[in-house]
């Protein structure tokens, strides 16, 4: 007789790996010994510490948090939504839980006893190799794209500690080095290393390494006569040379060559001078690998003396970008990595710039970023928004001062768009008269902007209340900042306008929970994750963000978690949004690095099943936040 229960557990269970590669009764067995269970909001699965279960999980519907608890303070690590396995820790080590496994809101979870599961395990190759994957590329799931290279959640113990993100992964180096005999003579190793261009050879006697001959010990030992070129390997060869295991990081060859203040390294088997030479690391290859963490990025663009320089860091900014989320690293951490270097690449265009003209800012300025840039969000080549305060001066002198900064906008402008950033489609840039102008003249406009409110005026400001000032005069910043504070505050008209700017863009699903996708034009049939998505989860954290009167936050992620802070009794909601954001914002991020693009444009074929779940378990956020907003703030008011 049929199982109506199991028969249910079996047809959700085979839409997902890895029992999508079981068959139906081997399906129905399994589900046969499941356990379903209810979990309310907050309800705890298992603890951090507790000893390991005999069943894993799997949820159903809902989502469930993991967590690490530290110093009292518990801090989310992972989310796991509906098809995501969680408490896998038994099939790989047998001590406790590191992590706390809590709902996040109202879940159901299916338990399958490991005992029953393992037989399936050992008979069928692909579950095997799911699982064997999984451990071995450290996900939860090795074909889940968002979580590609993210550490088994449950096996993993947490760090907030930031690295140069690329200093502690294996260094690239030479495989296969040419090698040369004790008894050659030198002057033919030094033939071979010119016809190669190469700086080192490697002198091995039965395959084992037991010296190295540089360019330094040509120049050191030949060149100046200590030795003829006539002599034997044995006789000017380094030794011993430092060998050193295969997949050594950056930081630890850098460490090694320091400390034995040599340029090369042997690379070996099992990185003693007893085993077969597998490569060589020179000083070249480490400082190639540091090429693309952060520090080095700033320094070459604060030593750039051209466009050609400062594109070059912006390109390898790009390979930062994909390679930081090769490795997982939280796309917040990159936004912030990304933003500081923008922001070096623009006050450095706007130095050359100054350069270039030949001749010192009349009156001192400041330059500001706006929209995305002003936010610290611009992971991918988009467009540039910018803006240009300059201090007041007379009237006689007011044409010929905006003249200038008009000349170095157009230079700095210029300048970016030959970095990568496109003008913007809007013009809504410095070298645009109308957004450079005087602080008085910005006063002016940010009055209008808040207290004659009008649908058009809102929708163009509304960048403009995403600024960053990033270079010139901190006391023009000031005075802007506190203008636009005290004219927003309490002044109803200003937010209900915003408000029903904000509620614009509805949420992404259509009535049966179907994605709301382009019906025309180039991109038809595709989904527009920044205008569906994206923009309503910016536009509703600004609108709540200026309420408060914070104009110092202009950052989506950090305005949702300023707001969970000041608001307890909807810090949850907040939260939600700030993930979801960072959610969408790797979405784009990704699909924008694939296909060298803008981003914003998703075809969902290209998605697996589990990747849009997550997409779509962003939206539910927007209609919450959307709906707080509504009850919130007077929408009548502008009628």
């Amino acid at each position: 007789m049929k199982n109506p229960v199991a028969q249910n557990v079996a047809d959700f269970l085979k839409q997902y790996p890895p029992f999508s590669s079981l068959l139906i009764n081997e399906l129905l067995d399994i589900a046969a010994h499941c356990k379903v269970l209810y979990l309310e909001k907050n309800q705890i699965l298992f603890r951090g510490g507790d000893a390991t279960h005999s069943d894993f999980y799997i949820v159903k519907d809902g989502a469930v948090g993991l967590s690490l608890t530290s110093d009292a303070e518990e801090t989310l690590i992972d989310k796991c939504d509906e098809g995501d396995i969680l408490g896998l820790r038994p099939f790989f080590a047998k001590n406790d839980y590191l992590l706390t496994a809590r709902a996040r809101e109202e879940s159901l979870v299916y338990g399958i006893p490991i005992a029953v599961f393992e037989p399936y395990v050992v008979q069928n190759p692909k579950v095997l190799n799911f699982l064997l994957e999984s451990f071995a590329s450290q996900t939860r799931n090795p074909y889940d794209k968002e979580r590609s290279g993210r550490l088994l959640s449950e096996n993993t113990i947490f760090s907030e500690q930031e690295v140069d993100i690329q200093y502690f992964q294996p260094i690239k180096y030479t495989r296969n080095p040419i090698t040369a005999n004790p008894d050659d003579v030198l002057m033919f190793i030094a033939k071979t290393m010119a016809n190669s261009s190469i700086g080192s050879v490697i002198i091995q006697q039965d395959q084992l390494p037991i010296g190295i001959i540089t360019d330094r010990d040509l120049r050191s030992k030949i060149a100046t006569g200590l030795f003829p070129i006539t002599v034997e390997a044995q006789e000017v060869m380094t030794s011993p040379v430092i060998t050193v295991p295969e997949n050594i990081s950056v930081a630890e060859a850098q460490m090694i060559m320091l400390k034995h203040n040599v340029g090369h390294l042997c690379v070996t088997r099992d990185g003693s001078d007893k085993s077969i030479v597998s490569g060589i690391i020179s000083e070249h290859d480490v400082v190639a690998a540091q090429a693309n963490t952060p520090g080095v990025l700033l320094k070459q663009t604060r030593r750039a003396t051209n466009n050609k320089e400062l594109k070059y860091v912006r390109e390898k900014l790009t390979d930062l970008i994909q390679s930081s989320i090769d490795k997982n690293i939280p796309i917040s951490h990159i936004s912030n990595i990304v933003a500081e270097i923008n922001i070096a690449l623009t006050r450095r265009a706007i130095e050359l710039a100054v350069i270039k003209i030949g001749t010192h800012p009349p009156v001192r300025f400041t330059w500001v970023n706006i929209g995305s840039q002003g936010r610290k969000e611009q992971l991918l080549l988009t467009d540039q928004d910018n803006a240009l305060v300059f201090e007041d001066v007379e009237d006689s002198q007011y044409d010929s001062v905006k003249r200038y900064f008009i000349e170095l906008a157009e230079l700095v402008t210029e300048s970016l768009n030959k970095v990568g950033y496109e003008f913007s489609p809007h013009n809504i840039m410095a070298r645009n008269p109308q957004w450079c102008k005087s602080l008085t003249d910005w006063i002016k406009q940010y009055n209008i902007w808040i207290n004659t409110p009008a649908e058009k005026g809102v929708e163009i400001s509304t960048l403009f209340f995403d600024f960053d000032f990033i270079y010139g005069f901190p006391a023009i910043e000031d005075a802007l900042t506190e203008t636009i504070q005290q004219n927003i505050s309490r002044n109803k008209k200003f937010f209900a306008f915003l408000a029903n700017d904000t509620l614009k863009n509805l949420p992404p699903l259509g009535f049966f929970r179907q994605f709301l996708l382009e019906s025309d034009g180039d991109h038809k049939d595709n989904f527009d994750i920044k205008a569906r998505a994206l923009e309503p989860l910016i536009d509703a954290a600004r609108l709540l963000a200026l309420s408060y009167g914070l104009t110092e936050i202009t950052n989506t992620y950090h305005r949702y978690k300023k707001l969970a802070d000041l608001e307890p009794q909807h810090a949850d909601l907040y939260d939600e949004c700030a993930e979801a954001f960072n959610v969408l914002q790797k979405f784009r991020t990704e699909n924008g690095l694939i296909n060298s693009s803008n981003g914003r444009y998703l075809n969902l074929d290209e998605l697996s099943k589990t990747d849009k779940v997550k997409l779509k378990n962003c939206f539910q956020p927007i209609n919450d936040i959307q709906d707080l907003i509504k009850n919130r703030f007077s929408l009548t008011f502008i009628n």
